[in-house]
Parts: structure tokens; C-alpha cells; sequence
């Protein structure tokens, strides 16, 4: 009977998983001929390109420099959440997940009103006789976005192994002379890491590959990898090379996680000392 039940589920993921990455397989690895689909390799020999290059530089520049940033912000957010009691803590996990309720189209859109050139910073410089700034379709904005909408993906991880850390080893740290920081860098920090790892593997990856928020708070002009793939599939209409782009950006995940996995599994959460 147990056998009969995951049918289901084998069949959707074969329909909507297995069937669409074969797709984008023969797509990438073909080209148009005389209305025929050919075998060839040039649609990964045009991705090297340096325009292409260079978007794949930029994206990976804005993904990690918005990874760090989720990283710096989110594990002192963690670790708060970490030590508070537990009503205050509820609250305070609420606060984080009730902007997740809201679209994230809507979500970008409403830092578009914050950020514009009319927006609400803006509008109060001007109301304070300061000099209007540009802070709308630029990197800067792309950076805030990603920080935005991706911080709580660094978060939730790292705080769910600091709130299941046994905290007597802390405990055991501090009776044997350790400070504060001692603590922090010998046991705490170590034994997250696994946190931390889940949470830049949930932040790079998405970050990486995002196109609404580089065509939103870019303004079009900071296209990134995302853009390239979301051009040539519904503008362009080169279906094969936007299936070598994403076949290439699905290979650079792939690496990315099993990267990540292994260094989890070597260090174990035992620590780099």
C-alpha cells in the first residue's frame, strides 16, 4: 500500500521537474537550422563572451557582497533571538516572518516609494533643506533589495541551531575560565556553523540568479545573470541559448551547495580550532 502512495508524487515530480530539465537539456545543446533543431556547443561557447562574462561577474559580486551583509546582520539578529525568554522571542520571530506574508514583487516595489527620486527619503530631505540624494537604479539599491528580501533566509537557520545548542557546554566553557569572547569564538561560533552554512547556501542562492530586483531598484541598466535568462526566454525568444544559461547556472548551484555540504561535513560542527 505504502508503495501505491508516493505514486503521485512521482508522476508530478516527473511532469514538472524531470521533464522540463530534459527540455532545457536538448534546448541547450541545440540550435536553430533551417527551422530544425541541430546539435552544437555554440550556445555555451557564446556565453564566453566577455559581455557575458561580465554579467555572470556582476551577479556573482552583488550575490556575494549581499551574502556578507545578510551574514554580518543576521547571525547578532540570531543569537538575540537565541537568548530572549520565550514570549519576546515569539514576537520577535513574528516581526521577521510578517513581511514574508507579502508578495515579493510587492515587497521590492514598496522600496521603490522609499528609495525614489519622490520618494520618502527624499521628500524629507528636501522638507529639511538637504540636498536630494540618487539612491534608486544603482548597485547600492540592487544590494538593499537582496539584503531585504533575503535576510531572514540567514536568520531562521542560524538561529534554529543556536536555540538547540546545549547550552551546558557554554556553561562548562565558562566555569573553566573562558570570557565572553572566548565563548563566542570557541564554542558558540563553532557549533553554529551548520546555521551559518545552510543560511549562505539559502541567501547566495537566490541572490545570484534574482531579476526582479535588479530590473526594479536598477532600473534595467545593472543586468545580471537572472535578466540575461529572463531576456532571451520572453524578449529575445533565443530559447536555446536561455536554456545553456540556466543549464550553466544550474551546474554553478549545484557546485556552490555540494561545496558547502562537503566543508559542513568535514568541519561537523565541531569547531575550526
Amino acid at each position: 500500500m505504502k508503495k501505491y502512495v508516493i505514486f503521485p508524487y512521482i508522476f508530478w515530480s516527473i511532469l514538472f521537474i524531470v521533464v522540463p530539465l530534459i527540455l532545457v537539456l536538448i534546448f541547450s545543446i541545440t540550435i536553430k537550422a533551417n527551422e530544425n533543431l541541430v546539435f552544437s556547443l555554440d550556445n555555451f561557447k557564446r556565453f564566453l563572451e566577455p559581455v557575458y562574462i561580465k554579467v555572470l561577474t556582476r551577479s556573482l559580486t552583488l550575490a556575494l557582497i549581499s551574502t556578507i551583509i545578510c551574514l554580518i546582520l543576521g547571525y547578532p539578529a540570531a543569537l538575540i533571538l537565541s537568548k530572549e525568554v520565550t514570549n519576546k522571542r515569539n514576537i520577535l520571530i513574528i516581526l521577521f516572518i510578517v513581511p514574508m506574508w507579502m508578495n515579493f514583487l510587492l515587497r521590492t516595489y514598496a522600496w521603490m516609494t522609499i528609495l525614489g527620486k519622490n520618494g520618502l527619503i527624499n521628500n524629507f530631505l528636501s522638507w529639511t533643506g538637504l540636498p536630494t540624494m540618487n539612491l534608486l537604479y544603482n548597485n547600492g539599491a540592487v544590494i538593499l533589495g537582496m539584503v531585504y528580501n533575503f535576510l531572514p533566509f540567514m536568520v531562521f537557520p542560524i538561529y534554529t541551531v543556536l536555540n538547540k545548542m546545549d547550552k551546558s557546554v557554554i556553561e562548562a566553557a565558562k566555569d573553566l575560565g573562558a570570557n565572553k569572547l572566548k565563548v563566542f569564538l570557541k564554542v558558540v561560533f563553532p557549533l553554529s556553523l551548520p546555521g551559518v552554512t545552510a543560511g549562505i547556501t539559502m541567501v547566495f542562492m537566490p541572490a545570484v540568479s534574482t531579476f526582479v530586483i535588479s530590473r526594479l531598484l536598477g532600473g534595467g541598466q545593472y543586468m545580471l545573470i537572472g535578466n540575461l535568462i529572463e531576456q532571451q526566454f520572453l524578449f529575445v525568444g533565443d530559447w536555446n541559448f536561455g536554456s545553456a544559461l540556466s543549464l550553466i547556472m544550474m551546474i554553478m548551484i549545484l557546485i556552490s551547495m555540494a561545496l558547502m555540504s562537503k566543508y559542513d561535513r568535514k568541519d561537523g560542527g565541531q569547531g575550526l580550532w
